[in-house]
């Protein structure tokens, strides 16, 4: 049994991470707009209506933009911490909001999401471990630094969309005031690349056979340099690129047999 992984936005433009098996899905948050969810899906053959649930990392736009209309139009119940639901500003229906806690489990029909708290600038960031069908999927953006509990879910996963932010020698040369340069590599900002490549060389198992490199800054990476770095050392691992600009094919994630890349 498998389970079915995109992103149809990933940067700081907007992100979107879609995770489902046969019957339902869940969003890992929804920062572009609905009609360009509605449209990204539509072109992956994805329906709208099996999406269950939205969850919600944290309150900065790129990852609430689209929230409020989708939920109301789909009526998706949304799942958020009561900090970043107070952060984001927003008067969701109370009816389709419920909270959740670091580490506990909710269940989605047959999906588990577990949620657990990360180093980010936010009020109260998480990433996601979404399991089902005896398969992980983990989606690990928007990562000051690597903390225990990042190793410890990330050596569990099928699958990972992982934050390679940001090329520290693009960074350090690039026109970025030197606050926000000091923002983005000061351990609440982002990954680099070599902090990623460094948590997959030397946690990763056997049974992680995608790595989808992902949020990539428009200024500080390259899609080509950072496939190229990765793909030096990815073995077994497929190594896949998200994209700020479109969605990504839908791929097959399944747990303990040989894997291969599908779209529905």
């Amino acid at each position: 049994m498998s389970l079915f992984v995109t992103a149809l936005n990933s940067g700081s433009n907007g992100n979107c991470y879609y995770v489902g098996n046969n019957r339902e899905a869940i969003l890992i948050d929804a920062g572009i707009s609905c009609r360009e969810i509605e449209k990204r899906m539509n072109r992956l053959g994805l329906s709208m209506y099996q999406v269950k649930a939205i969850f919600i990392s944290h309150e900065h736009s790129d990852h609430i933009k689209g929230l409020c209309r989708l939920s109301n139009k789909y009526q998706i119940p949304v799942y958020i911490s009561r900090a970043t639901l107070m952060a984001t500003g927003y008067d969701l229906a109370p009816e389709q909001v419920f909270l959740f806690h670091s580490s506990t489990p909710i269940d989605v029909g047959a999906l588990r999401i577990i949620p657990f708290n990360k180093y980010h600038d936010a009020a109260d960031p998480y990433s996601f471990v979404i399991e089902g069908n005896d398969t992980k999927i983990g989606v690990f953006t928007d990562i000051g630094r690597v903390c225990d509990r990042v190793v410890y879910y990330f050596r569990q996963c099928h699958a990972v969309f992982l934050e390679t932010n940001y090329d520290e020698e693009m960074l350090m040369n690039g026109r970025y005031p030197y606050f926000l340069k000091n923002r983005i590599r000061g351990g609440h900002g982002h990954l680099s690349n070599r902090q990623a490549l460094e948590l997959f060389l030397t946690h990763r198992s056997e049974q992680l056979s995608h790595l989808f490199l992902s949020h990539l800054s428009k200024d500080n990476n390259c899609p080509d340099l950072v496939a190229r770095l990765f793909g030096a050392h990815a073995d077994r691992t497929t190594i896949v690129v998200t994209s700020r600009y479109e969605e990504i094919p839908v791929y097959q994630i399944a747990a303990l047999v040989e894997v291969t890349d599908s779209a529905l």
